[in-house]
């Protein structure tokens, strides 16, 4: 698990983006990112406020697709108390050279844990050079956050099971692995382990269920007894002829006691957007998974703007933590 804090992520020296010379082996690239601070570290900034939350706790979780509109995202999300968003850019030249994250925790008066999924070495997919501003990333980070209003504490950063798909791939090469952010927040009830987390999407499901399980494996050493909420795009189906009742991170996680919440069965989670315009599919990939807390039902909220604008491929799952469950 990854503890080290940093305020700000360092951006990556020059000669770690030059990759020649270096084989194309999973060890060869874990060897290369362990030299690359950003790959090792977690970006915090507290909340003000050091807590507790009160219940209900207002919780969202979003993949915001790259975070075209930082402003409109963090207008759609108003009045949360904590949010768990995925796919946030930092130093992309599709998104203005943008702190997304940050941009968004700023506008929402909350504190966030970031930790970079991918260092990317492009400039993304064709549709999105259409976006961008410069021809160079001055970062080049992609990856997830946990933001609060108060009581964050305690982040946190774990690299997924995988096969490090994307080091191999000849469009949008990266460094990276998929990875889950959380952080300790303070209830009035008693500390809870906020999780955001992005699951493989080119992969089958058993891939799935070793990151899950590798998850939940590594959140039970860390944080014994203590509830949990893991929210996110879990990429559930996102495979040819998937469909996400073949998941079997689901039976896994109810084994470890988790809950299951995804919003009405039969609601799709994606949409088309400005960059995914032509979408095969409507999917259910995003859900929530609870541990030891009561939820409300969930939400799936449309993510538009004001004007009808798409801010996002994949819809906002909204709920309210109740309180903590039985035991």
């Amino acid at each position: 698990m990854i503890r080290q804090i940093l305020p700000r992520l360092p951006v990556p020296a020059p000669e770690m983006l030059a990759l020649e010379g270096i084989a194309r082996t999973p060890a060869a690239h874990d060897a290369h990112c362990a030299g690359i601070p950003a790959l090792n570290a977690v970006e915090f900034a507290p909340p003000a406020d050091p807590g507790p939350l009160t219940f209900p706790i207002r919780a969202a979780a979003w993949n915001l697709e790259r975070c075209l509109d930082p402003e409109g995202s963090a207008a759609a999300l108003a009045g949360r108390d904590l949010v768990l968003l995925s796919e946030m850019d930092d130093g992309m030249a599709r998104t203005g050279q943008t702190h997304t994250t940050a941009a968004v925790a700023a506008r929402l008066g909350m504190g966030h844990a970031y930790a970079v999924e991918f260092l990317e070495l492009g400039l993304g997919s064709p549709i999105e050079h259409e976006f961008c501003t410069e021809d160079h990333n001055t970062r080049g980070f992609h990856g997830n956050a946990v933001l609060a209003r108060a009581g964050l504490t305690e982040v946190f950063a774990l690299r997924l099971f995988g096969r490090r798909q994307w080091f191999f791939d000849a469009e949008q090469p990266r460094l990276g692995e998929r990875v889950a952010v959380g952080g300790v927040i303070a209830t009035e009830a008693g500390p809870i382990v906020a999780v955001s987390t992005h699951l493989e999407s080119a992969c089958g499901p058993a891939h799935r269920a070793a990151q899950a399980g590798g998850l939940i494996a590594a959140l039970d050493a860390e944080f014994p007894g203590l509830p949990v909420l893991i929210g996110g795009d879990l990429n559930t189906g996102n495979c040819p002829g998937g469909d996400w009742r073949d998941e079997g991170l689901f039976d896994l996680a109810r084994a470890a006691g988790f809950t299951v919440h995804g919003g009405p069965e039969e609601a799709p989670t994606t949409r088309p957007s400005r960059l995914t315009r032509f979408p095969d599919r409507a999917m259910k990939l995003d859900w929530f998974l609870a541990r030891g807390l009561n939820l409300s039902e969930v939400r799936i909220c449309p993510a538009l703007d004001p004007a009808g604008v798409p801010l996002s491929d994949h819809e906002r799952i909204e709920t309210e933590i109740l309180g903590f469950a039985a035991r």
